[in-house]
């Protein structure tokens, strides 16, 4: 089943592309796309995969992860925006999954494209912390013998509060 996609392009090789999706995504397919639209403008393209944990000696069995479409996408691109105001930044893909994961499947894929590295990573790295705190996701982990919701750890807001107060 695909789900609402927000796509916006902000203009000549500047664009955001949030997706939220049950299938998987394909990093080698989403890192030539993004390569090719740089067109030979970025000198740095950096990408983080998230994966699910596979924790033998834990309960878990995996994850269950629900959205609220439109007001996910928004959040995600309201991120993106925030890393387009600090960091000089051609192309950002955020690829986000939901539904049922199981133990080693991709999440979350985060590629952002740039003319120098530096701001590339903090960008790729800003990113990633705030979808940890500010993205409208829930999640669940689901268990041998129980489900629980989870919530952002302390450690997901002190670093999204590291990178706000530099604000």
């Amino acid at each position: 089943m695909r789900l609402p996609i927000s796509h916006r392009s902000l203009g000549v090789n500047r664009l955001i592309d949030v997706r939220i999706q049950e299938r998987d995504f394909c990093i080698d397919d989403e890192w030539r796309k993004c390569r090719e639209r740089l067109a030979g403008q970025g000198g740095a393209l950096v990408a983080f995969a998230g994966l699910v944990r596979d924790l033998k000696d834990d309960e878990l069995l995996g994850l269950y992860l629900e959205h609220y479409p439109g007001m996910t996408e928004k959040s995600i691109e309201n991120i993106v925006n925030s890393a387009q105001e600090k960091w000089s930044l051609l192309d950002v893909v955020v690829i986000h999954r939901v539904g049922k994961l199981e133990a080693r499947e991709q999440i979350v894929l985060v590629l952002v494209g740039s003319a120098h590295r530096g701001d590339a990573f903090a960008a790729c790295e800003y990113i990633m912390d705030l979808l940890k705190t500010e993205a409208v996701f829930w999640k669940k982990e689901i268990g041998r013998s129980s489900d629980k919701w989870v919530e952002s750890t302390t450690d997901d807001y002190k670093r999204t509060s590291s990178w706000l107060s530099d604000r």
